[in-house]
């Protein structure tokens, strides 16, 4: 909203605003109790958006400019207390949005017009309004609140805070937004982490048991006494992502130890889950079953039940003299 207000200390100066019409967007104008002289300018019916136009407790002379009459969406006019003279112009009576007009205590002569404000004064004027005339000068409906400039100021202050309010909410409400979407990838990294982790966790391996059917969790140190420290002579096999060995428990038991060449390959932990996930839970009389596992921080290790039925060379071939005694079945 544009507004064009008088100065807070009135001073007497001569009147003049030769651009004045080029301020199309102007919507209140405000000058009054400055002591301003001359004639009121005809540009101001340029200004097309004016809603509010008070020049009262000037010095303003002269007739008042037809061109107000182009301003049809004036609401408010006040130009009491000049000096202006001459005839009331007819077309202030073709301005339909005026509710408030007061032309009082000029020198305005000549016939009144069928003003159709809702609120309009032309007392003293001696010319219109003389004692004893019938003449109706005023008609007084509920005034309209005056657009003084302490009421324009707080209506400015009241749009800045209007302002500042939409923005606080705007802004809280972006945070949120990014609160939110921050919380979401937050979860969603703390799931893809997770995801990525082996389903063991490594740094608990003081537990030796582990709730994945009956499988056993061995400690490393355990399977490389059982192999004697994965020796080349307890080699039995080899496959894909690892070396079989044959090792011996302290309680006894013979077992085949499958050892992943690198623990933490892509390949060889995907090999290993899918050993873990698919043989442990896979039973059948000519399937080797699984005894346990060994998870480090750089080891991936299976445990198998030893069977010493000979190779699979040696079951394709029929040579009973293959000099591996224990080659595991479905292993490597």
């Amino acid at each position: 909203m544009f507004v064009l207000q008088r100065s807070s200390k009135p001073q007497f100066f001569r009147y003049s605003f030769p651009t004045i019409g080029n301020l199309t967007n102007l919507q209140l104008l405000l000058l009054q109790d400055n002591n301003i002289s001359g004639h009121i300018p005809f540009e101001l019916g340029k200004l097309l958006k004016l809603r509010t136009l008070d020049l009262s407790n000037n010095n303003f002379s002269g007739q008042i400019p037809d061109t107000l009459s182009h301003l049809k969406g004036l609401q408010y006019l006040r130009l009491n207390n000049n000096s202006l003279s001459g005839a009331i112009p007819p077309s202030l009576a073709n301005m339909p949005q005026l509710t408030f007009l007061d032309l009082s205590f000029n020198n305005l002569s000549g016939p009144v017009p069928g003003l159709l404000a809702k609120t309009f004064n032309i007392v003293g004027n001696s010319l219109i309004c003389a004692a004893g005339t019938k003449q109706d000068c005023s008609r007084s409906r509920p005034m309209p609140m005056y657009l003084s400039s302490n009421s324009l100021q707080n209506s400015q202050l009241s749009c800045r805070h209007k302002s500042h309010r939409i923005a606080l909410a705007f802004g809280s409400s972006i945070a949120c937004i990014c609160i939110l979407i921050l919380g979401f990838g937050l979860l969603l990294w703390w799931r893809q982490r997770n995801n990525k982790q082996i389903f063991f966790d490594v740094n608990k391996q003081h537990r030796e048991e582990v709730c994945l059917g009956n499988l056993k969790r061995f400690h490393i140190k355990e399977l490389q006494v059982a192999t004697n420290n994965f020796s080349s002579g307890n080699l039995v096999g080899k496959g894909g992502f690892g070396n079989v060995y044959k090792g011996y428990l302290q309680d006894g038991t013979i077992v085949a130890v499958k050892r992943l060449k690198d623990g933490n390959a892509i390949g060889g932990e995907i090999q290993f889950q899918i050993d873990m996930k698919m043989i442990s839970l896979t039973v059948h009389r000519n399937l080797l079953r699984l005894y346990g596992f060994c998870v480090t921080a750089t080891e991936r290790l299976l445990v198998y039940f030893y069977m010493s039925n000979g190779s699979v060379a040696t079951r394709l071939k029929g040579n009973d003299n293959e000099a591996n005694d224990g080659y595991m079945l479905l292993v490597c």
